[in-house]
């Protein structure tokens, strides 16, 4: 039986993760220091246990930091192992044995699986999770960022029945100017005003509305119902509006589709950033091949200068398919872009630049 992986194969995979996992220890632990010099100040001022800032914060910390800029990692990995091979004429050598350019990349494409699949399952499954504890230590000892008020709630609590607060304050969960609209066929049946409205933390759903007015239309008719005070179940808690900084990347991938897709039925909008973080753990995943062949291409040419200029192209690269990253998910936060096309316009950018670049190389 022919063997799928040839002896080459194996010696470029061990090479391209070797280095990958390399570049991450080498500038996670460089981040780590300059992230501890910045805020061990708060942790003192706080009083921080440092098995929480070891545990809780960095333990956490480094896995999604290496998983974000993961696409960094693959770019320098490539451009300095293959420039290693390029200038110890090892590609001269493979070449001569008749190997071709798209035979050469095999072995690539196969480490960038793997990379693709980790970073997946990592950002997907792994890592929000222990986003929890990161960001609740944050919270605590670094820079408060729970929203515990809002104003202007309105969403869709029910098929068609909507409500809206004018504001709502979770300290003592009691949102104030509540009502409540029923629609039949598009017709309003019901319109519910009360003074406040508060969260009963008991019980799933229960709230209790002080102060009502109840108009119930039927046609030409109208019965008035008031009151001080009613419980009621109505399909909406705190959760549902109180949208902390940061809170999209707690959710796993399953979790976030279940949100986003619970949030649209109620009509709320501002799901964009949760929308951008499902989006973007798939498109991140999928980088790994395209700067895999962009970083192939561009140093397994044995350059005058050594490694030097190519892993400055590929610094710059790397570095600009980041922000661009960033810039396109701006798009979709402040304008009118889909999240979706905003994620993926970078992939698809380089994805034709890895395409020429992987047509004009070997020739």
């Amino acid at each position: 039986m022919k063997k799928v992986l040839k002896r080459l194969d194996t010696y470029i995979i061990a090479k391209f993760l070797g280095t990958y996992i390399f570049a991450i220890i080498l500038i996670i632990s460089i981040a780590v220091v300059f992230d501890f010099n910045e805020k061990m100040d708060k942790f003192l001022t706080k009083n921080a246990p440092w098995d929480e800032v070891v545990f809780d914060y960095y333990l956490n910390f480094i896995p999604y930091f290496a998983n974000l800029f993961s696409p960094l990692f693959v770019f320098i990995a490539v451009i300095f192992f293959t420039s290693k091979l390029a200038e110890n004429s090892e590609i001269i050598a493979m070449f001569s044995t008749g190997m071709s350019f798209h035979r050469l990349i095999r072995p690539y494409m196969i480490s960038a699986a793997v990379i693709s699949l980790a970073t997946f399952i990592l950002g997907s499954y792994v890592i929000p999770p222990g986003s929890v504890t990161r960001l609740e230590f944050e919270d605590k000892y670094i820079k408060k960022k729970t929203v515990i008020s809002v104003r202007n709630v309105q969403l869709e609590v029910d098929t068609g029945v909507i409500a809206y607060m004018g504001s709502y304050y979770d300290g003592n969960k009691t949102g104030r100017n509540f009502s409540l609209d029923k629609f039949e066929d598009k017709k309003l049946v019901s319109h519910l005003t009360a003074r406040s409205i508060t969260y009963d933390t008991t019980s799933t759903y229960k709230w209790t509305i002080k102060d009502y007015m109840i108009r119930e239309l039927s046609g030409l008719k109208e019965n008035i119902i008031k009151g001080e005070q009613i419980d009621s179940i109505i399909r909406m808690e705190p959760s549902d509006f109180l949208i902390s900084r940061n809170q999209q990347e707690m959710l796993t991938s399953p979790q976030l589709s279940e949100y986003i897709d619970k949030q649209k039925r109620r009509g709320f909008g501002n799901i964009k950033e949760f929308e951008i973080e499902y989006h973007r753990r798939i498109a991140s995943s999928f980088a790994s091949f395209i700067l895999t062949t962009i970083g192939l291409c561009v140093s397994s040419r044995k350059a005058k200068g050594g490694m030097g200029l190519n892993l400055g192209i590929g610094l710059a690269l790397s570095f600009s398919f980041i922000m661009f990253q960033t810039v396109s998910a701006t798009f979709a936060v402040n304008g009118n872009v889909p999240p979706i096309i905003a994620v993926w316009i970078p992939n698809l950018l380089y994805a034709l630049i890895a395409v020429f670049l992987y047509v004009k190389t070997p020739k």
